[in-house]
């Protein structure tokens, strides 16, 4: 069975901006790009999971979304291609939800179709809900740093579940899955 890394987009990928429209406003945190490139290198799946509602909020299009995808694949030197499959939920938290994370349907989808061991995969992401996906699919859970503030009760929270929290993507990276 194959193993994945799970990563939620802005606050974990890139800094977060409140409903990113413009690529123009896309920054890209530092050591990321160094980070998806080891992850590739050992053979881990990659997908992308973002929750998008400014899409149904009316804030912005699909095409703006594809748009600061693109941008941030560029900035990170990365081909367009780069990840094995990207969900971007669409729904806001009114509206029923599929795909809008903790929803783990994007993530019961992708152990099929590439046949993964979820004990092997990780959810990775600045929010509780990104790690919660993560080990309501069967899969470990990771907190970052480099986005949504990561306060004492996250912390015990994330204790409780056997979470961890990390720096950044990079020092997941170095901690949990390759010796640099």
């Amino acid at each position: 069975m194959s193993r994945a890394v799970f990563l939620d987009r802005d606050g974990t990928l890139i800094k977060d901006v409140h409903y990113l429209k413009d690529p123009n406003d896309v920054k890209i945190i530092n050591g990321v790009g160094e980070a998806l490139r080891i992850i590739k290198r050992m053979g881990y799946f990659i997908f992308l999971h973002t929750n998008q509602s400014g899409i149904a909020r009316g804030y912005y299009d699909w095409s703006d979304v594809h748009s600061c995808n693109e941008r941030m694949l560029q900035e990170f030197g990365l081909s367009a291609d780069f990840f094995d499959d990207v969900c971007i939920a669409p729904e806001s938290p009114d509206q029923v939800i599929q795909y809008r994370k903790p929803s783990i349907l994007f993530q019961q989808e992708m152990i099929v179709k590439f046949k993964l061991e979820p004990s092997n995969c990780w959810m990775i992401g600045d929010k509780w809900i990104d790690p919660q996906t993560g080990l309501d699919a069967g899969m470990r859970g990771g907190l970052v740093r480099t986005g949504k503030l990561v306060d004492s009760e996250l912390e015990e929270l994330a204790k409780a579940n056997k979470v961890q929290v990390f720096p950044d993507v990079l020092e997941f990276v170095k901690q949990q899955l390759v010796e640099i």
